[in-house]
């Protein structure tokens, strides 16, 4: 791994989040990919802990937030804390849909939809691979 990193530890270049994700991660965190529905190793966490960005670590969501949304994507009522993510307008072929982001390294996570469970009535539907578990961490 390359020791050129940003002043906040992130990669500066293309090249050095290649060299720090796999190549899914990358895919998904840098080039805004779909992993392929139920492909994800999380999907069906159940264990108590946290779930981090695959590209910076941050803590993103907590196993009490998951629920199973039948979608074949880990999906959560709401994120660890609110600052964890951010949205933005994701308009493709699709038609316009809520991007979720890490707020720390701008990595693409999946999207928010607004068919969740209560109390938030959210879903935010991530991909597994930009994801990585820590389990008991509460």
């Amino acid at each position: 791994m390359s020791d050129s990193t940003g002043t906040d530890g992130l990669p500066e270049t293309e090249a050095e989040w290649r060299e720090r994700l796999s190549p899914d991660a990358y895919r998904i965190l840098r080039e805004s990919g779909t992993e392929s529905r139920y492909s994800s190793d999380l999907l069906n966490v159940t264990a108590d802990g946290e779930f981090r960005c695959a590209g910076c670590g941050a803590v993103l969501f907590s196993s009490g937030e998951k629920f199973d949304s039948g979608t074949g994507w880990p999906s959560f009522w709401a994120p660890a804390d609110d600052d964890a993510v951010t949205t933005e307008p994701d308009r493709g072929l699709l038609g316009t849909r809520t991007e979720v982001l890490c707020r720390r390294c701008e990595g693409h996570l999946g999207h928010v939809f607004d068919d969740g469970p209560e109390p938030t009535g959210k879903r935010y539907c991530i991909n597994g691979a930009a994801l990585t578990f820590d389990e008991g961490e509460r």
